[in-house]
């Protein structure tokens, strides 16, 4: 089997017989012993009890019984996500290291889909770069090249997919975490709306979501089916597609008025193969039957992107179990301190800004537009190193590097909208880049259907990092 299969491709070798199980999770496990140590995705391992689970997947094959799509293939599981008996260090050295007590939502809805759950990825600290490297378990590198970030917060496992040492993986997005890993190893990145999947709590005054990063469309849009069923203990859900996302994502889209924002929400400068990028997936589009109008990023609040990084996110770390705080990195607990010096009156006026600001936002979709199509990154894949030591050194928030990673993707985040990246281009250096594309509200059906047309013309699945190749 090859190991760069994607992972509805080894469900369905599983289903016909061409491989077990067992031999798919050896194969991948071999892999981690071979390959990890270059990259360090994968920071903690079950390799028995997911050998033991992969056994008994196989004697479920002949059961006869009704078996979930995914049934047999493995996920590493990110490192910020609870799962009873693991532990869940959420990447910091002041955390506890002992197995948690129960499931979070999204890993019982991973199991029913049918997955074996297989190690753990590396994650920064609370989720809070946009790199993966933390004074517990170190710098994750790129496959592409060693020398670059897989960019984070879902870096280990985005390198892990990209590098053969798992045909999927789960990943969480609060600011981009799911995009921008995505854009940076060469991968698809699913970003699901608001409450589509379901959360004991939707976290950072509910912008983030659980998701997966994935080589394919099929994979994200199959995946999707299961992660999204509801909880009836939910505060709220989205809206049920018509169709299940695996069924429809191969249906063309109907014409659409696609916007293509070129210029940063921020204002950061925006590196030319990234623009040229965004550029060549609204012409793909445009080729095929859609119609491209400019759009200014100026529709985009700053006001509102700044509540969410400065007084929602750094409030937001108090939620984090530690043990010790004070073995945070430095920018962390500078950060908690921003927190604790504000006031609980001026959160909340400040959090009513930001809803009554996403309203103005959101009417832009439908309206002027259906998609929004952009770069997923303003900048090339940075070099690991860089972005957390300057984080640890600004302290506030106010570092260049973390504003040009964020630029395109934390918007989506706060107006609760469905956006995907897409390994589109690649720059001077061979390294993968990324395009955005942010569905209409609770839309991700249209946007999976883009997508699904860029791969077909791109043919993105087959490129492999040539250092993993073997």
């Amino acid at each position: 089997m090859d190991p760069f299969s994607s992972a509805s491709d080894v469900a369905r070798s599983i289903r016909a017989g061409a491989i077990s199980p067992v031999e798919v999770v050896d194969l991948y496990l071999a892999r981690i012993d071979k390959h990890n140590d270059a990259v360090n995705a994968i920071v903690w391992r079950n390799d028995d009890e997911v050998r033991q689970a992969a056994k008994a997947a196989e004697a479920a094959l002949g059961s006869g019984g009704s078996l979930p799509f995914f049934h047999g293939v493995p996920m590493p599981i990110k490192d910020l996500v609870s799962v009873a008996g693991q532990p869940n260090t959420r990447g910091g050295l002041g955390t506890s290291t002992e197995p948690q007590p129960e499931n979070d939502l999204v890993v019982d809805r991973i199991l029913n889909a049918g997955f074996l759950l297989m190690g753990r990825t590396n994650s920064p600290e609370g989720g809070m770069t946009q790199v993966t490297e933390n004074s517990r378990y170190g710098i994750t590198r790129n496959p592409w090249n060693l020398e670059r970030t897989p960019a984070g917060s879902s870096g280990g496992a985005s390198a892990a997919v990209a590098a053969g040492l798992a045909p999927i993986a789960s990943a969480s997005d609060g600011g981009g975490s799911i995009r921008m890993p995505a854009a940076a190893t060469g991968l698809v990145g699913l970003k699901p709306s608001r409450a589509r999947v379901p959360a004991k709590v939707l976290g950072w005054e509910h912008g983030t979501t659980q998701g997966v990063v994935t080589r394919t469309v099929e994979d994200a849009a199959r995946t999707l089916d299961y992660l999204s069923v509801e909880d009836s203990l939910g505060w709220y859900r989205a809206p049920a597609p018509e169709r299940p996302f695996g069924e429809s994502y191969t249906q063309p889209a109907e014409p659409l008025r696609i916007g293509l924002m070129l210029d940063a929400p921020n204002g950061v400068e925006v590196d030319p193969v990234c623009a040229e990028t965004a550029e060549r997936t609204a012409r793909l589009l445009e080729a095929a039957g859609h119609t491209v109008v400019p759009v200014s990023a100026g529709f985009i609040s700053t006001e509102a992107l700044r509540i969410y990084s400065r007084v929602v996110i750094a409030a937001s770390l108090h939620t984090v179990p530690y043990d010790d705080p004070t073995q945070s990195e430095p920018f962390i607990v500078a950060r908690r301190k921003m927190a604790e010096d504000l006031p609980s009156s001026e959160y909340a006026k400040a959090v009513l800004r930001m809803h009554l600001e996403c309203r103005r936002m959101v009417a832009h979709w439908r309206r002027d537009f259906d998609v929004l199509v952009s770069p997923t990154l303003a900048c090339q894949v940075p070099p690991v190193g860089v972005i957390l030591a300057e984080a640890n050194e600004l302290l506030d928030g106010s570092s260049p590097r973390e504003a040009r990673m964020l630029a395109f993707n934390a918007y989506a985040n706060i107006l609760g909208l469905p956006a995907i990246s897409v390994p589109v281009g690649t720059d001077a250096d061979g390294l993968p880049v990324g395009a955005q594309l942010v569905g209409s509200p609770y839309d991700e059906t249209t946007i999976l259907r883009l997508a699904q047309s860029l791969e077909q013309e791109l043919e993105w699945a087959g490129r492999v990092p040539p250092a993993f190749a073997v």
